[in-house]
């Protein structure tokens, strides 16, 4: 899959200008703002500029994106022509010290002359920019032939593959590296802003081959849990005084790691362990807990001894469910507790019984 990865390459000249290529539903624009998060975790200072000046939910999608991420969109106003607002947000972007700017470009259902004049155009106007092509890794060799399109009249510099989290065999990265000549850097695993990786050729063969990345998943948790955060966890599953507050902070800490599917995909046989599994009905019930847990105050949370039926039912009707789910939670979660207690004392052949309430 192409020996070992190749790191992004930032050129001397600040705003470093990234123009993002690709066919409309590849994950272009979602890909955009993954990288702006990405870099932001880096230290890098990103800036977001929306080019599809002929699609508004576009633009609006990208204006949402940096919104959740707080990275600066630039206000594209459709009908304006796309190099005249390349270069005034480069400017914007230059005067608020950001030092990375992505250029999201249109795209189209299929490939047409009038959109390669149009990349054209604004790659000769913009200048120095480095042009990453976003392809959809499930289309296998269709990617393979769009990546050539792009690359004949672009020179493109760099790959990201989106939808990796699927049957994908990463075939398409081999071809799109051999024809186009240019490193993968980055590949998508899910819909999440946190749902994207460096292309590391061996930890995706790892994968494949249902083995796993453990190391990537330390990596993960690494970066959104701290040591003493760590500590003062296992200390209280110790002391069994693990709360509803507590598992409400470590529901925020997982979904900041990424989605279920691709968390889940690093450790080794997963693959065998999910199969058939729905992971969209799982999401939606773990949304489902969490808006219960919210629903409670803290007082609830640290002491749930205290939720009688009055408490029960506002729960309920604050979390848009029903009293039956929210007594579901609540017996669950005294399950869980009791399973930390015998895993304390030993009891490992629990996990996959606990893995399966929660």
């Amino acid at each position: 899959l192409g020996g070992k990865a190749k790191p992004f390459i930032f050129t001397g000249k600040s705003p470093h200008v990234v123009m993002m290529v690709g066919l409309q539903g590849s994950g272009k624009t979602t890909s955009t703002g993954k990288l702006a998060r990405y870099f932001k975790a880096k230290g890098r200072r990103p800036y977001l500029v929306p080019l599809d000046v002929r699609r508004p939910a576009a633009i609006e999608q990208l204006k949402i994106l940096g919104g959740q991420i707080e990275v600066p969109v630039y206000d594209t106003k459709v009908g304006d022509k796309p190099v005249k607002i390349a270069r005034k947000a480069i400017d914007a972007a230059t005067d608020a010290f950001c030092d990375i700017v992505f250029l999201d470009t249109a795209g189209r259902l299929n490939i047409d002359e009038e959109l390669m004049d149009e990349l054209k155009t604004l790659q000769k106007k913009v200048g120095h920019c480095q042009i990453l092509f976003v392809a959809d890794a499930m289309t296998g060799q269709e990617a393979v032939k769009v990546a050539k399109s792009f690359h004949d009249l672009l020179k493109i510099d760099g790959v990201v593959l989106t939808k990796m989290d699927g049957d994908a065999k990463g075939g398409a990265a081999l071809s799109i590296q051999s024809i186009a000549g240019c490193p993968v850097y980055f590949m998508g695993l899910g819909e999440k802003s946190a749902d994207l990786e460096p292309f590391e050729p061996e930890k995706l063969v790892s994968r494949l081959l249902d083995r796993g990345d453990l190391m990537s998943l330390v990596e993960k948790a690494s970066a959104n849990v701290s040591e003493e955060e760590a500590l003062g966890l296992m200390k209280k599953l110790k002391q069994n005084r693990f709360t509803i507050e507590d598992f409400r902070a470590q529901l925020k800490q997982v979904k900041k790691m990424g989605s279920m599917q691709s968390l889940i995909g690093l450790l080794p046989g997963a693959r065998a362990m999910t199969k058939g599994v729905d992971f969209d009905v799982a999401q939606k019930e773990m949304n489902r807990k969490e808006a219960i847990i919210n629903s409670m105050t803290k007082e609830e949370r640290l002491n749930p001894q205290v939720l009688n039926g009055s408490r029960r039912l506002r729960i309920a009707k604050g979390s848009g469910t029903q009293v039956s789910e929210v007594n579901r939670f609540l017996k669950e979660f005294e399950q869980m507790q009791k399973m930390f207690k015998m895993f304390k004392s030993g009891n490992k052949g629990l996990l996959k019984s606990m893995m399966g309430n929660f």
